[in-house]
């Protein structure tokens, strides 16, 4: 059975950090692991992605502030997040893709206070 965990998530300052984690188990191969988030009333957007490689891709509100990395021994994916500010506030969901087939965790809260 695939399970995707999240965890990191919490309330935090503007400018603050935190780093969230996402540890997948019961996928045999992963092509792709990434984040997502939703805020109240929108729609959910990619945050971070990376792929096997190692190649990574950011929406260009979080460039520079936020780094996705991947542990692969540990099927484990991280995003460090700092700098953050208010309009981060959402749940954050991580992602796999493994052969065609996409898998989501359930999320972690993240807010900012301003």
């Amino acid at each position: 059975q695939v399970h995707l965990v999240e965890s990191g998530g919490g309330l935090v300052q503007a400018g603050g950090s935190l780093r969230l984690s996402c540890a997948a188990s019961g996928i045999f191969s992963i092509n792709a692991m990434g984040w997502y988030r939703q805020a109240p009333g929108k729609q959910r957007e990619l945050v971070a992605q990376i792929i096997n490689g190692g190649s990574t891709n950011y929406v260009d509100s979080v460039k520079g502030r936020f780094t996705i990395s991947r542990d692969n021994a540990k099927n484990t994916v991280y995003l460090q997040m700092n700098s953050l500010k208010p309009e981060d506030t959402a749940v954050y969901y991580c992602k796999a893709i493994s052969y065609g087939i996409i898998y989501w965790g359930k999320g972690t809260l993240v807010t900012v206070s301003s």
